[in-house]
């Protein structure tokens, strides 16, 4: 089971969202509103994210691998599973 780190929680309250461990199989957070209605699973438990990377890399091999993440991963729509995990994972 994926631990959902401090960088999340805080990406997930800039956004005024609240993030969970997933329920479902292969994913690492499940995003709720403030509410607590669901709205998308996001991150792949098979890859690591931004905050992963720090914990394992140097920052700087962190950043660079935000970086490419962002390069790859640009026009997402508002409120979409991708969405959400750009910002709240990378």
């Amino acid at each position: 089971m994926y631990k959902i780190k401090d960088y999340t929680y805080n990406q997930a309250l800039k956004y005024g969202v609240i993030v969970l461990p997933s329920k479902k199989k292969n994913k690492k957070v499940d995003v709720y509103d403030k509410d607590l209605n669901y709205l998308v699973s996001i991150g792949d438990i098979r890859y690591k994210d931004f905050p992963t990377y720090l914990e394992s890399h140097s920052k700087e091999y962190a950043l660079k691998r935000r970086d490419l993440y962002h390069s790859r991963h640009k026009n997402y729509k508002k409120g979409t599973a991708g969405w959400y995990a750009k910002n709240l994972l990378w």
